[in-house]
């Protein structure tokens, strides 16, 4: 909610809002459909803004080129003209001395001149091992949002909007099936619908639960191989910090106590799709 919140007030007001925007997180998860959809929603407001959107890799292949050609001039004359910039996958930046000399430089003169700037990596700035502190530093000028796996009922509603474009509908409990069972991120989410839609074009007959379960068996493994829960989290930092898991969830404050409890609550957050509130409820 909180991407797309930030994604809309950049849309409606660029260079004002949050300047930059970075949204950070997990592969699949839609931070690219929301670079795009922040440019879409910014060309149909103001038809003459001059806007790109760019992966890192992208830009720092087109940087080496214009080096190679002599060509740098027009290389930044054509950045830092844009009103709005958008650059997917920062984290590509890592280790690359020269284009990140160059990107440090176009941040600068597109925020001088009040230009928005939108961002997206897998992790935060901070984790980027080899990204230049300063490039750091620019990055945490604006608005910093992460962007979580979509819960049950997000789940179920973008599965319900993927069906209204196919001819073969599947019941509500199947979907069902699908939004529980698979929680890493919406690219597997739509490729087990499409393999379930596509099996009944191929085959016909009615899609029951049983058949469901039988074709999507190998990604349903997958994901309970991925899935880490709060009691997974509560029982494997209690065993490092050697103490029971019965006084981590107890509300005893000695720092012995204190500190794993904190850490606990940090990684269920980190690693599983529960809310706050929840995680509270479970310590």
């Amino acid at each position: 909610k909180i991407c797309f919140a930030a994604a809309k007030a950049v849309s409606e007001k660029p260079g004002r809002a949050y300047n930059p925007l970075l949204i950070y997180g997990e592969t699949a998860l839609g931070k690219t459909h929301l670079l795009q959809a922040i440019a879409n929603e910014v060309h149909q407001r103001r038809k003459r803004a001059k806007i790109e959107y760019i992966t890192s890799e992208e830009f720092v292949n087109q940087y080496v080129e214009a080096l190679q050609t002599k060509k740098l001039p027009s290389f930044r004359r054509r950045f830092r003209s844009l009103d709005l910039l958008l650059i997917d996958d920062i984290q590509f930046f890592e280790g690359k001395v020269g284009s990140s000399e160059e990107f440090f430089h176009t941040f600068n003169a597109l925020h001088n001149a009040h230009k928005q700037i939108v961002l997206a990596s897998d992790r935060m700035p901070q984790e980027i091992a080899g990204l230049e502190q300063r490039l750091v530093s620019r990055f945490e000028w604006g608005l910093s949002a992460e962007m979580l796996p979509p819960d049950l009922e997000t789940r179920l509603a973008i599965l319900r909007k993927k069906q209204e474009r196919q001819t073969i509908k599947l019941s509500d409990e199947i979907l069902y099936l699908l939004a529980d069972k698979i929680r890493s991120n919406i690219r597997n989410l739509e490729g087990a619908l499409t393999r379930l839609i596509m099996n009944v074009s191929a085959f016909e007959g009615e899609m029951t639960l049983e058949r469901a379960s039988e074709l999507l068996a190998d990604k349903f493994d997958q994901e309970r191989s991925k899935m880490v829960t709060i009691d997974d989290i509560q029982r494997r930092v209690a065993d490092y910090f050697d103490i029971s898991r019965s006084d981590m969830m107890s509300k005893k404050r000695p720092k012995k106590i204190a500190t794993p409890r904190m850490v606990a609550m940090y990684l269920s957050r980190k690693l599983t799709s529960e809310s706050l509130p929840s995680i509270g409820e479970s310590f």
